[in-house]
């Protein structure tokens, strides 16, 4: 829908143009059509500067008069669509990511400090007995090793568990809340996806999740800010089939 309704603003700047370049201009806005039709055109520009600013007007117009004029085309008709589709996709990607990035380095700005204090509790947690590093940089300890059989990337599981911020602040808590939870395990944390791997049904693991596991340069309500290692005791009750 959105990819017609600027096929449509580029047919309308087309003939606006067009006009122009056979010398139809005028001066004063006599009736309610001229302001209107007037408005439109301006309306058209914004729209145009907007969403196609490099946009090359010359051949934009070639394209126009080609198909008017029935003379010979650049490209099939049959291609135009494909195009079209190609460039607004990757358009709105590299939109996604500018403003992510302008979003991370936003965070990094006001929340750095928390970043560097997450860094220097992992760094300092990794060397004390039982604690264990993956190849990601998740920590765990074994708390206690269950017998049952482990998820996988498939499994929704069923699970208990404690979440703390580095300092000891609970900011979820199923224990507490006295029922457990139910997920997929592709649906949580990358930190939760990679360490419920690990364990079996009956197991009960302590893990430390660096930031960039864990919630990135989000925040999560109120007390998980940007850039925020996370502390969780997770007992794993139950592989759902």
């Amino acid at each position: 829908m959105k990819l017609i309704k600027f096929l449509a603003v580029i047919f309308l700047t087309t003939l606006v143009s067009s006009c122009n370049s056979q010398g139809v201009t005028k001066k004063s806005l006599d009736t309610e059509i001229d302001s209107l039709s007037y408005a439109i055109g301006m309306d058209v520009a914004r729209n145009v500067q907007t969403n196609v600013s490099e946009m090359d007007a010359n051949l934009f117009l070639q394209g126009f008069n080609s198909v008017m004029d029935s003379t010979e085309l650049l490209i099939t008709k049959e291609d135009v669509q494909g195009i079209l589709s190609a460039y607004f996709q990757k358009k709105q990607q590299r939109d996604r990511e500018k403003q992510q990035a302008d979003a991370i380095a936003k965070a990094e700005e006001t929340f750095n400090d928390n970043k560097v204090a997450g860094e220097k509790f992992l760094e300092e947690n990794k060397t004390k007995d039982g604690v264990k590093v993956t190849e990601s940089g998740l920590q765990y300890i074994v708390l206690k090793e269950g017998t049952g059989e482990k998820p996988t990337l498939a499994s929704k599981v069923k699970v208990h568990y404690h979440g703390t911020l580095t300092d000891g602040t609970v900011f979820d808590s199923s224990v507490e809340r006295g029922e457990p939870s139910e997920f997929g395990i592709t649906q949580v944390i990358k930190g939760w996806t990679e360490g419920l791997q690990l364990m079996s049904v009956g197991s009960k693991y302590k893990f430390f999740v660096p930031q960039d596991l864990a919630y990135g340069f989000q925040q999560r309500g109120d007390k998980i800010k940007p850039f925020s290692a996370l502390i969780f005791e997770v007992t794993l009750l139950e592989i759902k089939k």
